[in-house]
């Protein structure tokens, strides 16, 4: 921080409010919440006063800045959004009112983000293990660098120009990842009419049997799969006195596998080689792939597609709406529309470069997301002039994914 700015105790800046309401049970009232390291302050639910265990709670008004007493430490800080103008809170979230006379409240709010920020909030906490609570009075009496209002503003208008440009790289990746998916959709959904009829799952996929027997002491890492067509991936390694199944399923690259349980909400897909060799319980039905049929790019594309979920839905059996179960006799008698070799073949080629494209967007995306933190840092040292680095250009290949194969299918 520039020695010219001069030290200001937060206790001059923050005034502590105590705006209590008295809770009635027949109201409803929009309970609000912190996400952690600098995410926001967010709506928790809304509930009625009789679900509420107060009597009474602490009521946030817009622009006001609030921090979680547990995990102010852990960054959950920030202001309150006019939206949520009016919500409550338990005495576990202190909430402070800026005096506008000294500070922007913008400009606290990106200042509560930085990594400077939070260790003095990780300073203001005291306590034993799982009971450390951020202490008000130590909080108010640190002091910070504070630059006069005119200078606020313009460092304000300065890093919200740059975190614009960040959202909209971003929002961009976001678009060019939709983009790439629905091109690979529509190589199996498309009314070219070069997919074949419905195929039963049963003729191009077979179940495999568990086949590694679990000893007490051994040590199984498992591999799970994410809801929501978002893949397979290597989860916790466990001895096996850590669960009751006696038999577990190896899985190999190229495998399909999913949950009984949360299949249809697109808890589906094939194995990646990062995951080959781990193990699943029988809970995670095994299906090895008939790659003469059906390549595993076609699976993999069809099965995290949105609109196929409600479809395996309708198949999956159970009283309870969030205990529905999918099961393997159910899943090999499921049809879906399976394209002929050669147009499965430009899928997998297209598919191929469409992940070296998404590989490329991760690593611009972790460039993204160590910018802002920079930003803040140069900001609130008083480094922040005109010259910053702009976010990474975005690749912006689909189209020509997309240009190429209308080429080769006309």
């Amino acid at each position: 921080m520039p020695n010219t700015w001069p030290l200001v105790q937060l206790g001059e800046l923050l005034t502590k409010s105590d705006d209590w309401i008295s809770i009635k049970p027949d109201e409803k009232y929009r309970q609000v919440t912190v996400k952690l390291w600098g995410q926001g302050v967010v709506l928790r639910n809304e509930v009625t006063g009789a679900e509420i265990a107060a009597r009474e709670r602490l009521r946030v008004r817009g622009q006001q800045f609030i921090l979680s007493r547990i995990d102010a430490r852990n960054g959950a800080l920030g202001l309150v959004p006019d939206i949520l103008d009016g919500g409550v809170v338990s005495s576990d979230f202190p909430v402070f009112t800026p005096n506008d006379e000294l500070i922007l409240s913008q400009f606290l709010n990106w200042m509560s983000k930085t990594a400077s920020f939070v260790d003095l909030c990780k300073a203001a906490s005291e306590g034993t293990t799982n009971r450390v609570r951020l202490k008000e009075d130590k909080f108010l009496a640190f002091k910070i660098p504070l630059p006069p209002l005119d200078e606020q503003r313009r460092i304000v208008a300065r890093i919200e120009q740059l975190a614009a440009k960040i959202l909209e790289a971003h929002h961009t990746q976001v678009d060019v990842i939709e983009r790439c998916d629905a091109l690979c959709r529509s190589m199996i959904f498309g009314k070219s009419g070069e997919a074949a009829g419905p195929t039963a799952m049963g003729t191009i996929v077979k179940l495999r049997e568990p086949d590694v027997d679990v000893q007490r002491g051994g040590m199984y890492p498992f591999a799970g799969v994410y809801c929501f067509g978002r893949g397979v991936f290597a989860g916790a390694t466990k001895s096996g006195m850590e669960f009751e199944y006696s038999r577990l399923t190896r899985v190999r690259t190229s495998d399909f596998v999913y949950p009984k349980l949360m299949a249809w909400e697109g808890a589906l897909g094939v194995v990646p080689p990062e995951c080959n060799g781990l193990v699943v319980s029988p809970e995670f039905p095994v299906f090895e792939i008939d790659q003469s049929q059906v390549l595993p790019e076609i699976l993999d594309v069809y099965f995290r597609t949105p609109s196929v979920w409600p479809l395996l839905a309708e198949i999956s059996t159970g009283t309870n709406v969030r205990r529905r179960r999918l099961h393997p006799s159910a899943f090999l008698q499921y049809e879906m529309p399976l394209p002929k070799m050669e147009r499965q073949l430009k899928l997998r080629e297209v598919k191929q470069r469409i992940d070296a494209l998404k590989r490329l967007q991760a690593e611009t995306a972790a460039e993204l997301d160590a910018l802002m933190p920079s930003i803040l840092d140069r900001a609130f040292r008083g480094e922040l002039v005109g010259a910053v680095r702009e976010p990474p250009q975005q690749p912006k290949r689909a189209d020509t994914l997309k240009q190429r194969e209308a080429g080769s299918t006309t």
